[in-house]
Protein backbone atom coordinates (compact mmCIF):
# COMPACT_ATOMS: atom_id res chain seq x y z
CA UNK A 1 0.00 0.00 0.00
CA UNK A 2 1.28 3.46 -0.92
CA UNK A 3 1.92 5.99 1.85
CA UNK A 4 -0.20 9.16 2.12
CA UNK A 5 2.62 11.41 0.72
CA UNK A 6 3.00 9.06 -2.25
CA UNK A 7 -0.76 9.16 -2.91
CA UNK A 8 -0.70 12.96 -2.75
CA UNK A 9 2.17 13.13 -5.24
CA UNK A 10 0.34 10.81 -7.65
CA UNK A 11 -2.86 12.87 -7.36
CA UNK A 12 -0.91 16.07 -7.99
CA UNK A 13 0.74 14.59 -11.11
CA UNK A 14 -2.64 13.47 -12.46
CA UNK A 15 -4.10 16.93 -11.86
CA UNK A 16 -1.22 18.59 -13.70
CA UNK A 17 -1.57 16.18 -16.64
CA UNK A 18 -5.33 16.76 -16.88
CA UNK A 19 -4.80 20.52 -16.77
CA UNK A 20 -2.29 20.27 -19.63
CA UNK A 21 -4.47 18.13 -21.87
CA UNK A 22 -7.54 20.34 -21.37
CA UNK A 23 -5.71 23.64 -21.89
CA UNK A 24 -5.07 25.36 -25.23
CA UNK A 25 -1.68 24.45 -26.67
CA UNK A 26 1.08 26.21 -24.73
CA UNK A 27 4.51 27.16 -25.94
CA UNK A 28 7.81 25.88 -24.79
CA UNK A 29 9.10 28.98 -23.07
CA UNK A 30 12.30 30.27 -21.57
CA UNK A 31 10.42 33.13 -19.87
CA UNK A 32 8.10 31.86 -17.18
CA UNK A 33 6.17 35.14 -16.99
CA UNK A 34 5.41 35.44 -20.73
CA UNK A 35 3.83 32.17 -21.81
CA UNK A 36 1.86 32.23 -25.01
CA UNK A 37 -1.29 30.33 -25.80
CA UNK A 38 -3.22 29.73 -28.97
CA UNK A 39 -6.64 28.48 -29.87
CA UNK A 40 -7.69 27.02 -33.17
CA UNK A 41 -10.37 28.89 -35.08
CA UNK A 42 -12.49 28.27 -38.14
CA UNK A 43 -12.05 31.36 -40.29
CA UNK A 44 -13.74 31.78 -43.66
CA UNK A 45 -14.78 28.11 -43.64
CA UNK A 46 -11.29 26.74 -42.90
CA UNK A 47 -10.01 25.35 -39.56
CA UNK A 48 -6.89 27.40 -38.86
CA UNK A 49 -3.95 27.67 -36.48
CA UNK A 50 -3.51 31.14 -34.97
CA UNK A 51 -0.36 32.93 -33.82
CA UNK A 52 -0.31 36.46 -32.44
CA UNK A 53 1.61 39.08 -30.53
CA UNK A 54 0.87 42.71 -29.74
CA UNK A 55 1.24 43.91 -33.34
CA UNK A 56 0.27 40.96 -35.56
CA UNK A 57 -2.33 38.22 -35.55
CA UNK A 58 -2.15 35.60 -38.28
CA UNK A 59 -4.11 32.50 -39.14
CA UNK A 60 -2.82 29.56 -41.19
CA UNK A 61 -5.27 27.06 -42.62
CA UNK A 62 -4.69 23.49 -41.55
CA UNK A 63 -5.56 22.50 -45.11
CA UNK A 64 -2.78 23.73 -47.40
CA UNK A 65 -1.08 26.08 -44.95
CA UNK A 66 -2.56 29.27 -46.46
CA UNK A 67 -1.79 32.34 -44.33
CA UNK A 68 -4.78 34.69 -44.01
CA UNK A 69 -6.36 36.61 -42.51
CA UNK A 70 -3.35 38.50 -41.16
CA UNK A 71 -3.91 41.63 -39.11
CA UNK A 72 -0.97 44.04 -38.86
CA UNK A 73 -1.01 47.08 -36.57
CA UNK A 74 -3.61 45.24 -34.50
CA UNK A 75 -2.73 47.42 -31.51
CA UNK A 76 -4.03 50.54 -33.31
CA UNK A 77 -7.44 51.84 -34.32
CA UNK A 78 -6.55 51.27 -38.00
CA UNK A 79 -5.31 47.69 -38.38
CA UNK A 80 -4.17 46.55 -41.84
CA UNK A 81 -5.34 43.28 -43.42
CA UNK A 82 -3.59 43.11 -46.82
CA UNK A 83 -4.24 39.54 -47.94
CA UNK A 84 -6.91 38.24 -50.29
CA UNK A 85 -9.46 35.64 -49.24
CA UNK A 86 -11.28 34.01 -52.15
CA UNK A 87 -14.96 35.02 -52.33
CA UNK A 88 -16.38 31.49 -52.38
CA UNK A 89 -15.15 30.46 -48.93
CA UNK A 90 -18.55 30.48 -47.22
CA UNK A 91 -20.39 28.97 -50.19
CA UNK A 92 -21.63 25.47 -50.86
CA UNK A 93 -21.30 24.40 -54.45
CA UNK A 94 -19.84 21.84 -56.85
CA UNK A 95 -16.43 20.29 -56.24
CA UNK A 96 -13.59 22.69 -56.91
CA UNK A 97 -11.72 22.11 -60.19
CA UNK A 98 -8.41 22.19 -58.25
CA UNK A 99 -7.74 21.36 -54.60
CA UNK A 100 -5.76 24.57 -54.03
CA UNK A 101 -8.95 26.58 -54.63
CA UNK A 102 -10.63 25.08 -51.56
CA UNK A 103 -8.75 27.20 -48.98
CA UNK A 104 -7.38 29.80 -51.45
CA UNK A 105 -6.18 32.87 -49.54
CA UNK A 106 -3.16 34.93 -48.53
CA UNK A 107 0.33 33.52 -48.78
CA UNK A 108 1.14 29.82 -49.10
CA UNK A 109 4.19 27.75 -49.97
CA UNK A 110 4.15 25.80 -53.23
CA UNK A 111 6.20 22.79 -54.34
CA UNK A 112 6.08 22.03 -57.20
CA UNK A 113 4.90 25.56 -57.97
CA UNK A 114 2.45 25.84 -60.85
CA UNK A 115 -0.37 23.98 -62.54
CA UNK A 116 1.44 20.61 -62.85
CA UNK A 117 -0.92 19.50 -65.61
CA UNK A 118 1.64 17.06 -67.03
CA UNK A 119 3.15 14.15 -65.08
CA UNK A 120 6.88 13.61 -64.72
CA UNK A 121 7.54 9.88 -64.77
CA UNK A 122 5.21 8.38 -62.18
CA UNK A 123 4.80 11.72 -60.39
CA UNK A 124 1.49 13.55 -60.89
CA UNK A 125 1.23 16.55 -58.62
CA UNK A 126 -1.83 18.63 -57.87
CA UNK A 127 -1.62 22.34 -58.79
CA UNK A 128 0.99 23.92 -56.48
CA UNK A 129 1.66 20.55 -54.84
CA UNK A 130 0.66 18.75 -51.67
CA UNK A 131 2.19 21.45 -49.48
CA UNK A 132 -0.53 23.84 -50.72
CA UNK A 133 -3.43 21.37 -50.59
CA UNK A 134 -2.93 18.69 -47.91
CA UNK A 135 -3.16 18.83 -44.11
CA UNK A 136 -0.46 20.39 -41.97
CA UNK A 137 0.13 19.33 -38.37
CA UNK A 138 1.17 21.86 -35.76
CA UNK A 139 4.10 20.56 -33.72
CA UNK A 140 5.07 23.36 -31.38
CA UNK A 141 4.72 26.91 -30.16
CA UNK A 142 7.75 28.58 -28.65
CA UNK A 143 8.85 31.91 -27.28
CA UNK A 144 12.36 33.18 -26.62
CA UNK A 145 13.27 36.79 -25.97
CA UNK A 146 10.99 38.91 -28.14
CA UNK A 147 10.26 36.14 -30.68
CA UNK A 148 7.23 33.86 -30.93
CA UNK A 149 7.15 30.93 -33.32
CA UNK A 150 4.87 28.19 -34.57
CA UNK A 151 6.13 25.04 -36.28
CA UNK A 152 4.08 22.81 -38.60
CA UNK A 153 5.04 19.70 -40.56
CA UNK A 154 3.83 17.60 -43.46
CA UNK A 155 4.94 14.22 -44.78
CA UNK A 156 4.41 14.29 -48.55
CA UNK A 157 3.32 11.15 -50.39
CA UNK A 158 3.42 11.81 -54.16
CA UNK A 159 7.16 12.12 -53.63
CA UNK A 160 8.17 10.98 -50.17
CA UNK A 161 9.70 13.71 -48.03
CA UNK A 162 9.16 16.00 -45.08
CA UNK A 163 8.43 19.73 -45.10
CA UNK A 164 8.62 21.87 -41.95
CA UNK A 165 6.94 25.28 -41.92
CA UNK A 166 8.22 27.69 -39.24
CA UNK A 167 6.48 31.04 -38.73
CA UNK A 168 7.97 33.78 -36.52
CA UNK A 169 6.69 37.05 -35.07
CA UNK A 170 8.89 39.61 -33.33
CA UNK A 171 7.50 41.98 -30.72
CA UNK A 172 7.04 45.59 -31.91
CA UNK A 173 7.35 44.57 -35.58
CA UNK A 174 4.65 44.33 -38.25
CA UNK A 175 6.56 41.56 -40.00
CA UNK A 176 6.11 37.82 -40.61
CA UNK A 177 9.24 35.68 -40.94
CA UNK A 178 8.87 32.27 -42.59
CA UNK A 179 11.19 29.33 -43.07
CA UNK A 180 10.44 26.13 -44.99
CA UNK A 181 12.81 23.20 -44.51
CA UNK A 182 12.68 20.49 -47.20
CA UNK A 183 14.07 17.06 -46.29
CA UNK A 184 14.31 13.77 -48.15
CA UNK A 185 13.72 15.11 -51.66
CA UNK A 186 15.94 14.39 -54.66
CA UNK A 187 15.86 16.26 -57.95
CA UNK A 188 14.83 19.61 -59.39
CA UNK A 189 11.66 21.40 -58.29
CA UNK A 190 10.00 24.75 -58.99
CA UNK A 191 8.97 26.24 -55.66
CA UNK A 192 8.25 29.40 -53.74
CA UNK A 193 5.69 31.63 -52.06
CA UNK A 194 2.26 32.50 -53.47
CA UNK A 195 1.54 35.79 -51.67
CA UNK A 196 -1.88 37.03 -52.81
CA UNK A 197 -3.02 40.54 -51.92
CA UNK A 198 -6.53 41.94 -51.78
CA UNK A 199 -6.83 44.63 -54.43
CA UNK A 200 -8.11 48.14 -53.93
CA UNK A 201 -11.31 49.17 -55.70
CA UNK A 202 -9.72 52.46 -56.77
CA UNK A 203 -8.09 52.19 -60.20
CA UNK A 204 -4.29 52.56 -60.36
CA UNK A 205 -4.06 53.20 -56.62
CA UNK A 206 -1.68 50.29 -55.90
CA UNK A 207 1.85 51.23 -56.99
CA UNK A 208 4.30 48.37 -57.52
CA UNK A 209 8.09 48.42 -57.42
CA UNK A 210 10.88 45.87 -57.18
CA UNK A 211 14.62 45.64 -56.72
CA UNK A 212 16.54 45.75 -60.05
CA UNK A 213 15.54 43.12 -62.59
CA UNK A 214 17.21 41.44 -65.53
CA UNK A 215 13.98 41.67 -67.54
CA UNK A 216 10.29 40.83 -67.37
CA UNK A 217 8.17 38.65 -69.63
CA UNK A 218 4.49 38.06 -70.29
CA UNK A 219 3.34 34.45 -70.17
CA UNK A 220 4.28 32.93 -73.55
CA UNK A 221 1.10 30.88 -73.95
CA UNK A 222 -2.62 31.45 -73.52
CA UNK A 223 -3.08 32.20 -69.83
CA UNK A 224 -6.79 33.06 -70.02
CA UNK A 225 -8.81 31.02 -72.51
CA UNK A 226 -11.95 32.65 -73.94
CA UNK A 227 -13.37 29.17 -74.53
CA UNK A 228 -13.41 28.82 -70.74
CA UNK A 229 -14.92 32.26 -70.18
CA UNK A 230 -11.52 33.83 -69.44
CA UNK A 231 -9.90 36.94 -70.95
CA UNK A 232 -6.39 38.41 -70.91
CA UNK A 233 -5.13 41.83 -71.93
CA UNK A 234 -1.36 41.40 -72.41
CA UNK A 235 0.46 40.19 -75.52
CA UNK A 236 1.94 36.72 -74.90
CA UNK A 237 5.66 36.00 -74.87
CA UNK A 238 7.00 39.56 -74.86
CA UNK A 239 10.13 40.59 -72.94
CA UNK A 240 10.45 44.09 -71.45
CA UNK A 241 12.63 46.07 -69.07
CA UNK A 242 10.08 48.02 -67.04
CA UNK A 243 6.74 47.27 -65.39
CA UNK A 244 5.59 50.62 -66.77
CA UNK A 245 5.87 49.47 -70.41
CA UNK A 246 4.31 46.07 -71.11
CA UNK A 247 2.79 45.34 -74.55
CA UNK A 248 -0.97 44.75 -74.67
CA UNK A 249 -2.79 42.29 -76.91
CA UNK A 250 -4.47 44.92 -79.11
CA UNK A 251 -2.49 46.43 -81.97
CA UNK A 252 -2.05 50.18 -81.90
CA UNK A 253 -2.84 50.45 -78.19
CA UNK A 254 -0.51 52.01 -75.62
CA UNK A 255 1.56 49.75 -73.40
CA UNK A 256 0.12 48.66 -70.08
CA UNK A 257 1.60 50.18 -66.93
CA UNK A 258 1.80 47.28 -64.50
CA UNK A 259 3.32 49.51 -61.84
CA UNK A 260 -0.13 51.08 -61.38
CA UNK A 261 -2.93 48.65 -60.56
CA UNK A 262 -5.76 47.73 -60.69
CA UNK A 263 -6.37 48.40 -64.37
CA UNK A 264 -8.08 46.79 -67.37
CA UNK A 265 -11.08 45.27 -65.51
CA UNK A 266 -12.44 42.05 -66.93
CA UNK A 267 -9.03 40.47 -67.56
CA UNK A 268 -6.67 38.01 -65.89
CA UNK A 269 -2.97 38.14 -66.81
CA UNK A 270 0.32 36.51 -65.81
CA UNK A 271 3.82 37.98 -66.06
CA UNK A 272 7.16 37.19 -64.46
CA UNK A 273 10.12 39.40 -63.54
CA UNK A 274 13.64 38.08 -62.96
CA UNK A 275 15.88 39.50 -60.25
CA UNK A 276 19.49 40.46 -60.78
CA UNK A 277 22.06 38.58 -58.73
CA UNK A 278 22.72 40.01 -55.25
CA UNK A 279 24.71 43.23 -55.14
CA UNK A 280 28.19 43.45 -53.62
CA UNK A 281 26.68 43.94 -50.17
CA UNK A 282 24.55 40.81 -50.56
CA UNK A 283 21.34 42.69 -49.82
CA UNK A 284 17.96 40.98 -50.27
CA UNK A 285 15.82 41.27 -53.35
CA UNK A 286 12.52 42.99 -52.66
CA UNK A 287 9.00 43.60 -53.92
CA UNK A 288 6.64 46.35 -52.75
CA UNK A 289 3.00 47.32 -53.21
CA UNK A 290 2.12 50.83 -52.02
CA UNK A 291 -1.61 51.16 -51.31
CA UNK A 292 -1.88 54.91 -51.83
CA UNK A 293 -5.56 55.04 -50.90
CA UNK A 294 -4.94 53.25 -47.60
CA UNK A 295 -1.58 54.63 -46.52
CA UNK A 296 0.60 51.54 -46.27
CA UNK A 297 3.25 49.55 -48.11
CA UNK A 298 3.26 45.76 -48.25
CA UNK A 299 6.75 44.37 -48.83
CA UNK A 300 8.53 41.07 -49.31
CA UNK A 301 12.23 40.28 -48.91
CA UNK A 302 14.05 37.21 -50.19
CA UNK A 303 17.40 35.74 -51.14
CA UNK A 304 17.49 35.93 -54.98
CA UNK A 305 19.86 32.98 -55.09
CA UNK A 306 16.98 30.86 -53.74
CA UNK A 307 13.91 32.64 -55.14
CA UNK A 308 15.06 34.41 -58.30
CA UNK A 309 11.83 35.83 -59.69
CA UNK A 310 8.35 37.14 -58.99
CA UNK A 311 5.26 35.90 -60.83
CA UNK A 312 2.45 38.47 -61.04
CA UNK A 313 -1.03 36.96 -61.07
CA UNK A 314 -3.14 39.97 -62.04
CA UNK A 315 -6.74 38.92 -61.49
CA UNK A 316 -9.26 41.68 -62.20
CA UNK A 317 -12.53 39.78 -62.55
CA UNK A 318 -11.36 38.18 -65.78
CA UNK A 319 -12.55 34.59 -65.25
CA UNK A 320 -16.19 33.59 -65.47
CA UNK A 321 -16.13 29.83 -64.99
CA UNK A 322 -16.71 28.16 -61.62
CA UNK A 323 -15.78 29.20 -58.96
CA UNK A 324 -14.51 32.55 -60.29
CA UNK A 325 -17.81 33.84 -61.72
CA UNK A 326 -16.27 37.17 -62.71
CA UNK A 327 -15.81 38.33 -59.11
CA UNK A 328 -12.24 37.44 -58.08
CA UNK A 329 -10.13 40.58 -57.64
CA UNK A 330 -6.62 40.05 -56.32
CA UNK A 331 -2.92 40.43 -57.04
CA UNK A 332 -0.49 37.57 -56.65
CA UNK A 333 3.10 38.71 -56.04
CA UNK A 334 4.60 35.25 -56.00
CA UNK A 335 8.31 35.01 -55.17
CA UNK A 336 9.49 31.78 -56.78
CA UNK A 337 12.05 29.93 -58.83
CA UNK A 338 9.91 28.48 -61.62
CA UNK A 339 8.91 28.66 -65.26
CA UNK A 340 5.87 30.93 -64.97
CA UNK A 341 3.05 28.86 -63.41
CA UNK A 342 3.32 25.81 -65.64
CA UNK A 343 4.58 23.38 -63.01
CA UNK A 344 7.20 20.68 -62.63
CA UNK A 345 7.63 19.35 -66.17
CA UNK A 346 7.92 22.73 -67.88
CA UNK A 347 10.30 24.02 -65.19
CA UNK A 348 12.81 21.16 -65.24
CA UNK A 349 12.92 20.66 -69.01
CA UNK A 350 14.59 23.10 -71.47
CA UNK A 351 12.51 26.27 -71.74
CA UNK A 352 12.82 29.90 -72.87
CA UNK A 353 14.18 30.99 -69.50
CA UNK A 354 16.72 28.35 -68.52
CA UNK A 355 18.11 28.51 -72.05
CA UNK A 356 18.97 32.15 -71.19
CA UNK A 357 20.73 31.07 -68.02
CA UNK A 358 17.83 31.69 -65.61
CA UNK A 359 17.16 28.88 -63.16
CA UNK A 360 13.56 27.67 -63.25
CA UNK A 361 13.93 24.98 -60.58
CA UNK A 362 15.99 24.35 -57.46
CA UNK A 363 18.14 21.25 -57.07
CA UNK A 364 17.20 19.34 -53.91
CA UNK A 365 19.20 16.48 -52.45
CA UNK A 366 18.48 13.83 -49.83
CA UNK A 367 21.93 14.36 -48.36
CA UNK A 368 21.11 17.76 -46.87
CA UNK A 369 17.97 19.80 -46.16
CA UNK A 370 17.10 22.80 -48.31
CA UNK A 371 15.89 25.87 -46.39
CA UNK A 372 13.76 28.60 -47.98
CA UNK A 373 13.56 31.76 -45.80
CA UNK A 374 11.15 34.59 -46.55
CA UNK A 375 10.04 37.89 -45.02
CA UNK A 376 6.87 39.87 -45.60
CA UNK A 377 5.28 42.75 -43.75
CA UNK A 378 3.49 46.07 -43.74
CA UNK A 379 4.63 49.62 -42.93
CA UNK A 380 2.42 52.69 -42.68
CA UNK A 381 3.50 55.67 -44.81
CA UNK A 382 2.38 59.32 -45.04
CA UNK A 383 -0.06 60.36 -47.75
CA UNK A 384 2.72 61.98 -49.78
CA UNK A 385 4.56 58.64 -50.01
CA UNK A 386 3.20 57.24 -53.29
CA UNK A 387 5.70 54.55 -54.28
CA UNK A 388 9.05 52.96 -53.45
CA UNK A 389 12.18 53.81 -55.42
CA UNK A 390 14.61 51.78 -53.35
CA UNK A 391 15.06 50.05 -50.00
CA UNK A 392 18.12 50.73 -47.87
CA UNK A 393 19.33 48.10 -45.42
CA UNK A 394 20.99 48.70 -42.06
CA UNK A 395 21.40 46.33 -39.10
CA UNK A 396 17.92 45.30 -37.97
CA UNK A 397 16.16 47.94 -40.10
CA UNK A 398 15.02 48.79 -43.59
CA UNK A 399 14.32 52.26 -44.98
CA UNK A 400 11.80 52.73 -47.78
CA UNK A 401 12.74 55.65 -50.03
CA UNK A 402 10.26 57.29 -52.41
CA UNK A 403 11.17 58.86 -55.79
CA UNK A 404 10.76 62.26 -54.11
CA UNK A 405 13.21 61.34 -51.36
CA UNK A 406 10.73 60.66 -48.55
CA UNK A 407 12.12 58.10 -46.13
CA UNK A 408 10.25 55.69 -43.86
CA UNK A 409 12.27 53.43 -41.56
CA UNK A 410 10.91 50.29 -39.92
CA UNK A 411 12.48 47.48 -37.87
CA UNK A 412 13.04 44.30 -39.92
CA UNK A 413 15.64 41.67 -39.12
CA UNK A 414 16.51 41.09 -42.77
CA UNK A 415 19.68 39.27 -41.68
CA UNK A 416 17.35 36.29 -41.10
CA UNK A 417 17.54 35.55 -44.83
CA UNK A 418 21.24 34.70 -44.42
CA UNK A 419 21.55 33.51 -40.82
CA UNK A 420 18.12 31.81 -40.46
CA UNK A 421 18.16 33.21 -36.93
CA UNK A 422 16.21 35.91 -35.10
Amino acid sequence: MKSRPQRLRIALCLAICMTYWNHPLQAQNTQADSKITTSDKTLYAQPSYVLSNGQVELAITQLGGHMAPVKFYRDTDRPVEPYHISPWQEEKGPQMPAAVLVPLRGDFFCMPFGGNSEPVGDQKHTPHGEVATALWTRRSLERWGDVQSMSMTMQTTVLAGKVTKDIYLVDSQNVVYTKHTLEGFQGKFPLGHHATLAMSQQEQSVHLASSPIRFGMTYPGLFSDPKQGEYQSLEPGKQWQSLAHVPVAWKGQADADLSRLPDRPGHADLVQIFNLAPDAAGNPAWMTATFTDKGYVWFSLKDPQILNSTVFWIENRGRHGYPWLGRNHCLGLEDVTAYFADGLKASIEPNQLNQQGIKTALELTKERPTVVPYIQGVVRVPQAFQSVKTIEFSPGNITLVSPEGLRVETPVRHEFLKTLKL
